[in-house]
């Protein structure tokens, strides 16, 4: 019999995490065990367990007990097990998995390139969540950058997601562009898409004092300033927000700064997740949570089935090898590594031109 580890939370404390052990079911017809080799823990995936109940992120990978959950990474694992017609083992995969060692899954609207995981729980989910690459069958798949695609292509594609949305609604009639957190990964994806269009606002970085010689040396803003350094911001233009920090106060404060010339704030994450409730000059009825997989869902209407994904696609593999001039992947395996590695993201240990990539 095949063991399962899992690495499981509590709800209400992410820093709370267990690894447990269980046998893996025996498959059912339509059926088959993946082996989970290797994942990403991003800030993003904190903002998974942080906005879990609201987003619905607890559902895919649900536990018997309550309080507690599994939060959803990005990864690749190979198919050791199948009863399923159209899937042999050695089969590829990358997409959404557990913190876990092992996923039971239920192929569906199989493709050459392409499956969904049909498990009756998850069929009310974002189909961009259930939708998993058949990567060997991808023209042109390096493995050398499997490493790069886990830690970079969930938040490039929001990163493009964002750029693609701010140009679609105009730049709301914005000057500049100002990004909190701009040493975040995705932030940084954001500011290669913008920088890359002439047309697009100027982008103004906002960082802690840390961070900032490490975000000016990207040389992709047009101004890095830190987090006291606030009023520096030229209030007299037009401004978007695009937060990825999550930090009221702050935001509260830049709020007040621009006052009728913040047009509009996009709440992406929250990388500063225990000060992420908003305060008093917050402006709510110009800010707005952002979805990437609904903004795909919209393109896939607009555009048809795969068009915005191949756009995304190409952008993230452009910037995934300029990346690599700055970031570091730390590579670990074992249980310890999982809580090590989650340990360190969630507590904000990790620097800003690192990231993890770990497996049970």
């Amino acid at each position: 019999m095949t063991s399962i580890s899992e690495f499981i939370v509590r709800k209400d404390n992410l820093g709370e995490g267990r690894v447990e052990t269980r046998e893996a079911p025996t498959l059912k017809d339509g059926e088959v065990l993946a082996k989970v080799d290797r994942f990403a823990i991003t800030a993003n995936n904190v903002t998974y367990g942080v906005v879990g109940e609201r987003i619905g992120y607890w559902k895919f990978f649900p536990v018997a007990e309550d309080g507690d959950g599994i939060i959803p990474v990005w990864g690749f694992a190979d198919i050791i097990e199948s009863k399923h017609p159209a899937i042999e083992t050695g089969e590829r995969l990358y997409g959404y998995f557990p913190m876990a060692s092992h996923l039971v899954m239920a192929p569906s609207k199989v493709t050459d390139r392409r499956l969904f995981d049909g498990a009756a729980h998850r069929a009310g989910l974002p189909p961009v969540y259930n939708s998993y690459a058949r990567v060997k069958a991808e023209p042109g798949y390096d493995k050398a950058m499997d490493d790069d695609r886990m830690v970079l292509y969930p938040l490039y594609a929001t990163s493009y997601c964002l750029y693609d949305f701010m140009k679609d609604k105009v730049w709301f009639g914005a000057r500049q562009i100002i990004i909190p957190s701009a040493s975040s990964k995705t932030a940084i994806g954001c500011a290669y898409a913008f920088a890359a269009d002439s047309a697009a606002p100027k982008l103004v970085g906002l960082t802690s004092a840390r961070n900032k010689a490490a975000v000016a040396r990207l040389k992709l803003y047009a101004d890095v300033l830190t987090y006291d350094e606030i009023e520096k911001v030229d209030a007299s233009v037009p401004s978007v927000i695009i937060d990825m920090s999550g930090n009221g106060d702050l935001l509260g404060r830049l709020h007040k700064h621009l006052g009728d010339n913040m047009k509009y704030t996009s709440n992406v994450g929250v990388t500063h997740y225990d000060a992420n409730a908003m305060g008093a000059d917050f402006i709510r009825e110009r800010s707005e949570m952002f979805f990437a997989p609904g903004h795909i869902q919209k393109r896939t209407q607009e555009w048809g089935p795969g068009a915005f994904e191949k756009q995304a696609f190409g952008f993230w593999k452009d910037a995934a090898l300029k990346s690599r001039d700055w970031l570091i992947i730390r590579r670990e395996d074992g249980p310890e590594a999982v809580k090590r590695a989650w340990a360190d993201v969630y507590e904000g240990k990790t620097p800003a031109d690192a990231a993890w990539v770990v497996g049970f």
